[in-house]
């Protein structure tokens, strides 16, 4: 069993739901794991054998909180098993776009994943207040994709399925390494 960080940097909170959801995973997988948020985290544990790290993207850009944490924990992810979780809600239609985001949180902070994994976001229209909402329904308008511009209600765009999947197979890999 290997005790696993799971950080992320969320701004809306889902980043955090999908935080949470890998780290229940990997529970089940048998390992120890611990889900902290960089904004109340300075250091990767000395206790743990491995790390993922999650972030939002918002205006073209990873959460600049991830981006550092990563910077200032560079030596810690590179010599464990680590991998990173790009969310970002350009992976419904344009993956191209979300692969240059991972590209450039990489040449921003100095580290190159293990392991890089997609996932779609969310639009939360029923959390943002009234000029968010307008703000991301022509946003949404915009990309390229199925976003939705229904404002009544939240859209998941998330594939629970394939997060599943990248959780095991990043527990196996601890596993086997230990």
């Amino acid at each position: 069993m290997t005790q696993i960080l799971v950080a992320y940097g969320t701004t809306e909170g889902h980043t955090g739901t999908i935080a949470a959801f890998v780290a229940d995973v990997l529970r089940g997988q048998g390992h120890e794991v611990t889900v902290a948020d960089v904004e109340t985290l300075e250091t990767v544990p000395e206790t743990c054998g491995a790390v993922i790290l999650a972030g939002s993207v918002h205006v073209g850009k990873h959460d600049a909180q991830v981006v550092d944490f990563a910077a200032a924990n560079l030596e810690a992810l590179t010599s464990r098993s680590s991998a990173f979780v790009s969310v970002s809600l350009a992976l419904v239609g344009d993956t191209a776009e979300a692969q240059k985001y991972v590209q450039d949180f990489e040449a921003a902070s100095g580290w190159s994943p293990e392991q890089v994994s997609l996932v779609a976001g969310a639009l939360l229209y029923t959390q943002y207040g009234f000029a968010k909402r307008q703000l991301m329904r022509g946003i949404a308008a915009s990309k390229r994709g199925t976003l939705s511009t229904d404002t009544s209600q939240d859209h998941v765009y998330t594939d629970w399925d394939a997060v599943r999947r990248f959780a095991e197979g990043f527990a196996a890999q601890v596993a086997a390494a230990a």
